[in-house]
């Protein structure tokens, strides 16, 4: 099993949880190259978005207003704590959406498919619809997911050969046509 820590703070969004990670990672945890972060969503009356980070210090997390969970050991109020508890179990069982990852900080521009798996922690690249990466034009983004404990990437085709990301940086807010 590997060591983890759940953190949630009841963010809204997978990008709120995002930007949570960032200022935690940049104000409170830092940044390790073999360090994982994921989110995962909590469901519940109020579904929202948690995280799952390893290689960290949970003690380092106790005094802010956060929930948090590692091991046996829980914080902060308890629904978050709770959600908290569920993100890191969520990632002991091979779930979730990776944020960082080892090797992430190459996955810029253009890369052979080859390159990607070779140099990052992904370990298979699924383009929808089948077929095969030879390319992968990462848009400065890639967000994989674990499966089964597999980091996966899913990919589609993309005009002019290769394949991008499936998940986009800037996605459209559901109904903001409306």
């Amino acid at each position: 099993m590997k060591e983890v820590v759940g953190i949630d703070a009841g963010s809204a969004t997978v990008q709120d949880a995002e930007h949570l990670l960032g200022r935690l990672l940049e104000e409170v945890l830092g940044r390790t190259d073999a360090m994982v972060a994921c989110t995962h969503f909590v469901r519940g009356e109020r579904p929202h978005v948690a995280l799952s980070v390893t290689g960290v210090d949970s003690a380092a997390l106790v005094s802010l207003e956060l929930g948090v969970a590692s091991g046996s050991e829980r914080s902060g109020p308890p629904e978050l704590a709770a959600g908290a508890a569920l993100a890191a179990a969520a990632f002991a069982a091979g779930e979730g959406r990776a944020v960082i990852y080892p090797g992430v900080s190459g996955l810029v521009g253009t890369r052979s498919a080859s390159e990607v798996l070779a140099e990052s922690a992904i370990e298979e690249i699924d383009v929808m619809g089948g077929g095969v990466a030879s390319l992968v034009h990462t848009r400065d983004f890639v967000r994989p997911e674990y499966v089964n404990g597999r980091l996966v990437l899913l990919t589609q085709p993309a005009g002019g050969g290769g394949v991008v990301p499936f998940e986009v940086p800037n996605p459209t807010p559901c109904c903001a046509d409306h």
